[in-house]
Parts: structure tokens; sequence; C-alpha cells
């Protein structure tokens, strides 16, 4: 309880703390229905869309969140949009646009300004990047997205699960994946200050996967998705403190933790 009270009186962990958080717990929810639908790594591809836009406004001066933003949710948009029509299988497009948007990035990160203290934040992630607005935004969000899982909850299951049968229900499936893609869009560009680039797809794939080994019902994984990811990131942002380590880094090693625990669980339930 010393070390919480003594995190607690720097600001700048607390804007951390309180902006982790909802950004973990709306990873951990819009992660069980890319998982799913088998979109877990769209996360990793527009994480590396974000840097290649975040690397472009740092170099030009501009307004990294107004840039970003814009680009990732189009990406979202279009990688949906491609997978759809069955053409290009969905790995196949996530690791094309992915590879382009990270090689531009860095191209011209080396042609402006470098590996600076703000591309490298964005690149592995900063404790110190966190800032007022993007709590404010990240608040907006969870808000949203809690609302749609609430409000939303038998269309959101039958998206999920059978395209086909939400569409003879009258769902408007290609509404609701746009939805889902553009909330996880914002969510990655927002996370990124915390994990990084290389880290903020864990934020949606592990809680996920963890809650999957012992829960089989769709609001069981929901719930302790969102639980788990709270708590996962709670104890890596400690871990972060106490031991000096990269909040993301830390986050990432204990989710994995958390994802073997679970495994242990279920094979003593099995039993």
């Amino acid at each position: 309880m010393d070390i919480i009270k003594e995190m607690l009186s720097y600001p700048f962990i607390v804007r951390a703390l309180t902006g982790g958080l909802l950004i973990s717990l709306c990873a951990s929810l819009l992660g069980v229905s890319l998982v799913l639908k088998r979109y877990s790594m769209i996360g990793d591809g527009l994480s590396h869309v974000s840097f290649g836009a975040l690397s472009v406004a740092v170099a030009f001066g501009w307004a990294p969140l107004l840039v970003s933003i814009p680009i990732v949710v189009v990406a979202a948009i279009l990688l949906l949009r491609i997978t759809g029509n069955g053409k290009i299988k969905s790995d196949a497009a996530i690791a094309m646009i992915s590879a382009g948007s990270l090689a531009v990035g860095i191209i011209v990160t080396s042609l402006t300004t470098g590996m600076t203290t703000d591309v490298s934040s964005y690149m592995f992630g900063s404790i110190l990047a966190m800032s007022r607005e993007d709590v404010v935004l990240s608040a907006i969000l969870s808000v949203i997205v809690l609302g749609m899982f609430v409000v939303c909850y038998n269309k959101v299951f039958a998206v999920t699960f059978d395209e086909s049968f939400a569409k003879a229900t009258g769902v408007d499936v290609s509404a609701y994946n746009t939805i889902i893609a553009v909330l996880t869009a914002v969510t990655i560009v927002l996370g990124m200050r915390m994990m990084g680039a290389m880290l903020i797809s864990s934020l949606i794939i592990f809680p996920a996967l963890t809650s999957m080994r012992v829960f089989k019902s769709f609001s069981g994984v929901i719930l302790s998705s969102g639980c788990i990811s709270v708590i996962c990131f709670f104890i890596g942002l400690v871990l972060s403190y106490v031991y000096s380590i990269p909040a993301g880094a830390s986050v990432v090693v204990v989710n994995i933790a958390m994802f073997f625990l679970f495994c242990l669980v279920r094979k003593i339930g099995n039993r």
C-alpha cells in the first residue's frame, strides 16, 4: 500500500494509470469479438499504421492524434473491405498494410527528425507520454465501448458468431463490423502512448485468450476479459514503477503469466 500511495503522488503516474486502465478495458472487450472472428492480428496491423501516421505527424510538426486517428480509422475500414470481398485473406491484407505503413514511418523518421524521444515513445511506449487530453479521450472511448456492449449485446453476439444469421434477423452486419473496427483503431492510437506500437496488440489478444481457457459463454468471456485486462495493467504498472522497467513490457509479461495461470486452472478443472 505504501508503494501505491507513493505512485499516486505523481500526477504523470495517475494519468498513466487512469488512461491505461480505460484503454485496457476497451481493448479487452473489443478483443473478444476480434479474436472470435479471427481478426486478432488487426491490432498489430493497425498499430503499425498508427506508427507510420504518427511519425509523419511528428516530422512535420502536426498534432499526432489529429493526424493518426483518421488515418488508422480509414485503414481499419479498408482492411474490412479487403477481407470482406474474399480476394485477399485477412492475414495477408493485415501483413501487407502493416509492413507498408511501418516502412513509411521508418523512412520518414530517418529522413527528417531521426529517432527522437517522441518517436521512440510511440514505438516502445512511455509512462510519461499519457497527457490529460489522452485521459479524457480514453474516458469518452470507454463510455462508447461499454455502451455498445450493454445496449447492443445481442447484436454484437450475433455478428461475432454468425454473420449470416445476424443478416437474416435484420442486423446491419456491415455497420457493426465498421463500428468495432473504428473503435479498435481509436483504442490502438490512444494505447500506443503507453504500450508502444510493438506491444499494443497484446491488450487486445491476451485477455480474450486467457478468459477462453476457463469460461465458455460469451458473456463470461467478456466479463472475465475486462477484469483480467484491468488487473494485469495495474500489476504491470506497479512492477514497472518498483523495478524501473518499461510499462508496456511489464504489462505484457503479467498478461502472459495470467494466461498460463488460467491454463493451469483449466487443467486442474478438467481433472
